[in-house]
């Protein structure tokens, strides 16, 4: 069984085990919203009902974001094209083309690594862009964030306890047609 976890202000943050979320409750950190009316967790000196829906007492700091060096995320920080030739690539013809090559002392780091089509790469091979004759559209830099995050919403689902349904949103609300007028 899972507990559905609020924030302070009662937005759906995770599920957790029932098992963290009485580890939760008897830290004070939390308290039961909504609880399971058939489960119930038992000792030899109490009995609780199982919760099912808990909130944090206070409210919790939001770490900053950290952009992780990935090839997914160097893709999006180049918005999909080449940055030699600006030729829109798929991920599955791009490659990634270190702009100073790693025989040259070049690094694997966010202000090394392009997007390059698999032309690009091939004509500037194993030297820099200025040995190749080619120049580069963007110089490559750490991002603060990435453009066209994907962000995840909770949805009540079938199977799910009826309690959490009226925390969760439904996905038709969001992603449903809108009617025009």
């Amino acid at each position: 069984m899972e507990t559905l976890v609020l924030n302070s202000t009662y937005e759906p943050l995770c599920r957790i085990p029932w098992q963290r979320a009485i580890t939760l409750l008897f830290n004070g950190k939390v308290e039961v919203v909504d609880e399971y009316e058939d489960k119930k967790v038992r000792s030899v000196t109490f009995e609780l009902k199982m919760p099912s829906v808990v909130r944090f007492l206070r409210l919790l700091k939001r770490r900053k974001p950290i952009v992780r060096f990935s090839r997914e995320n160097v893709f999006a920080r180049d918005g999909g094209k080449c940055q030699y030739c600006v030729r829109p690539v798929t991920r599955a013809e791009a490659t990634y083309d270190h702009v100073t090559p790693r025989a040259l002392g070049g690094k694997t780091s966010w202000d090394n690594i392009v997007i390059a089509c698999v032309a690009c790469n091939q004509k500037k091979g194993g030297r820099t862009p200025e040995q190749a004759r080619m120049k580069l559209k963007t110089v490559p830099v750490k991002p603060h964030k990435l453009p066209d995050t994907l962000r995840l919403t909770f949805s009540w689902d079938q199977g799910m306890p009826a309690s959490w349904k009226s925390w969760l949103r439904d996905m038709t609300y969001w992603h449903g047609a809108l009617d025009e007028g």
